[in-house]
């Protein structure tokens, strides 16, 4: 009897992690959709966001990220300052994505949840011809790539911490998002010739 009403309670805890799993990730592919719904939303994604712009993205981060983002914006206004404007800014073009001129679509993919951390894949896509920055000429064709969305579950619910840029384009991002706004606010510390 004891054998049985123990694998009644094994089978039962497997079966609510089991079942729990799904559901962790379908929160975390909820936030991270919600996320490039607003992101679709801004006009332009060129650089830092800014005060205007930050509020969008702010109900589907981490507290973490924010700081990080206020603090980038900080140092490009250090920066702009240091170097009379003669300078272009520390991070330029779009910094949620591989791409300099961002996407202009997204299909979240794969999400896997364990613990207090989670991460979704995001395939992504940029056509010029249903962007706002064309070019004169024939529009090129569509350029795709996955990055990868990485979450914290915080007191809030599943917040995004990070961005894994994963195309490896030569003139865009690389590494994580974290990353490139840390270089900034080290950068807009040090001295500067104008």
């Amino acid at each position: 009897m004891k054998i049985a009403t123990g694998t009644c309670i094994l089978l039962g805890l497997l079966a609510s992690v089991a079942s729990a799993a799904p559901a962790g990730n379908a929160a975390i592919s909820d936030v991270v959709n919600r996320f490039f719904a607003a992101y679709r939303t801004v006009e332009v994604s060129d650089g830092i966001p800014d005060a205007k712009v930050r509020p969008k993205y702010e109900p589907f981060i981490t507290p973490a990220l924010d700081r990080l983002l206020i603090e980038g914006d900080q140092a490009e206004a250090r920066y702009a300052k240091a170097t009379n404007n003669d300078s272009p800014p520390l991070l330029e073009g779009d910094v949620f994505t591989s791409n300099f001129e961002g996407a202009t679509s997204y299909a979240v993919k794969s999400c896997t949840a364990s613990g207090k951390s989670g991460s979704c894949k995001v395939d992504l896509v940029y056509d010029e011809s249903k962007s706002d920055n064309r070019h004169a000429g024939p529009p090129a064709k569509p350029v795709k790539w996955t990055d990868t969305v990485y979450l914290l579950l915080t007191d809030k619910g599943w917040r995004i911490d990070d961005v894994g840029y994963g195309a490896g384009f030569d003139f865009g991002n690389k590494g994580r998002l974290t990353q490139a706004l840390n270089w900034a606010i080290s950068e807009s510390k040090k001295p500067q010739t104008p």
